[in-house]
């Protein structure tokens, strides 16, 4: 069997199978660990994803916030919510849309998402395995074509 050839629809599914099964594995994993470090920040996953977000984007409103995480308004109000407790964020108005303000990250935001990424840096750093930039770029393709399925699936 040639590596480099497409797999056939079949196989395809069983392979994406156990990419299913890995990213499972790793998202608990993941989240276990991010959950310790925030018993350190106090931060919780929903807001540093929103963080994060607002860190590379700038200033959003909510429901996209939620298009983009592909979460519920609801839960990213509860997030942004509590990153507005904590003087993380804050609302502003959005000119273009009265109802809807925007949510911009503050300074103390910036500083705790920096702190944070940093300490998941430290951690990202050891994993093993001499890994390559083609086989990690490799590993980026399959995971954006496996998201982008599903999002259009989600559309039909």
């Amino acid at each position: 069997m040639n590596d480099d050839a497409p797999l056939s629809p079949d196989e395809l599914g069983h392979r994406v199978s156990e990419v299913f099964d890995l990213i499972g594995a790793l998202y608990r994993r993941g989240l276990r660990k991010v959950e310790q470090g925030e018993q350190v920040e106090g931060v919780s996953v929903g807001v540093r994803s929103v963080l994060v977000l607002l860190r590379r984007y700038g200033s959003m409103t909510v429901p996209q916030m939620g298009r983009i995480m592909a979460l519920t308004r609801q839960f990213v109000q509860r997030m942004v919510n509590d990153a507005v407790a904590e003087g993380w964020v804050e609302v502003t108005p959005n000119p273009a849309h009265q109802r809807s303000s925007l949510i911009r990250i503050t300074r103390a935001g910036e500083a705790m998402i920096d702190t944070i990424l940093e300490r998941e840096h430290a951690l990202n750093r050891q994993v093993g395995g001499d890994l390559t930039d083609a086989e990690l770029r490799a590993c980026v393709r399959v995971l954006k074509e496996m998201l982008r399925t599903f999002d259009h699936e989600e559309t039909d």
